[in-house]
């Protein structure tokens, strides 16, 4: 289980595949809409993909000359909105510590 979760976090644990799982979180997108939406490289995008895919982290379906892209699992929602909000946390925390260090 924790060589699992170990893998399931390095799959997620890059800028752009991130990124990706946030455009994907609105319902599938192809190649090139994912491409338009990060102005990165279509190379670059399928590559991310390709990795996220072996990882069993996102599906591809072919239409035409179309391959379509959706997370497996929502959940993975879930834990990217989890880091969210231990980031924001950790914002408030640090907010706080200024407001401190001015007051004295």
């Amino acid at each position: 289980m924790i060589d699992f979760k170990a893998e399931l976090f390095k799959s997620m644990g890059h800028p752009t595949r991130l990124r990706i799982l946030e455009l994907l979180r609105t319902g599938e997108k192809t190649v090139s809409e994912l491409q338009q939406n990060l102005e990165i490289e279509a190379s670059s995008v399928s590559q991310q993909l390709s990795l996220m895919r072996s990882r069993q982290l996102v599906d591809a379906r072919k239409q035409g000359t179309s391959v379509y892209y959706t997370v497996r699992d929502p959940l993975v929602f879930t834990i990217m909105d989890i880091a969210r909000e231990i980031f924001q946390n950790q914002v408030v925390n640090m907010q706080s510590m200024l407001d401190e260090q001015e007051a004295e």
